[in-house]
């Protein structure tokens, strides 16, 4: 059974611009810990992880650039950074086929660092005048936490709304099939 393309790219757009709008206007309003949560780079990750490497690129890029467009800032600093957490996120599937259920965390609270050093990175790098101090680190690292503890449920829910899309992945059927009840073809001898 394959499913079209065109339902997956119908509820990527879906997702995309729901996050970058709850991003905006709910989320920053929220504050936890001395920080608050950062959705998108925790999205994209899932989205890499569910989707595949190419896929989750696109997704990166266009939700970023979205993002820059939203909060009239630099467009396309944000679509560099994410283009690399999808990508990096989607290799990590093809590559390992992670299957643990601390995967989503980890990987969000690593696309969550990755964005928000990239980003800060690039801000120094274009010459943007900000204060450098301990407070910045501190807020850094409050919010890649606070981003690993709501990365399993951000997963979840952009599992369950993907996964009708998603195509079938051959390596999955194949591994079932041993767990089954047939007989393995080590088991011949």
């Amino acid at each position: 059974m394959r499913v079209a393309v065109p339902q997956l790219v119908l509820r990527l757009t879906i997702i995309g611009v729901l996050v970058v709008l709850l991003q905006v206007s709910a989320i920053t309003q929220i504050e936890l810990f001395g920080t608050n949560a950062d959705l998108v780079p925790l999205v994209i990750a899932s989205v890499g992880l569910l989707a595949g490497s190419v896929p989750g690129a696109c997704f990166g890029f266009f939700v970023g650039l979205f993002l820059d467009l939203a909060l009239v800032q630099t467009v396309g600093l944000s679509s560099l950074v994410y283009v690399g957490i999808g990508y990096g996120a989607g290799r990590l599937r093809e590559m390992r086929d992670p299957q643990g259920a601390l995967v989503p965390l980890a990987v969000g609270a690593a696309a969550t660092a990755l964005a928000t050093i990239g980003y800060s990175l690039m801000q120094f790098l274009l010459g943007v005048d900000a204060p450098v101090s301990f407070l910045l680190a501190r807020d850094l690292l409050a919010t890649i936490l606070l981003n690993a503890i709501i990365a399993t449920p951000v997963y979840a829910a952009v599992r369950r709304i993907l996964l009708p899309a998603l195509p079938e992945d051959p390596r999955r059927r194949r591994r079932r099939a041993y767990t089954t009840g047939g007989l393995s073809p080590l088991s011949r001898a």
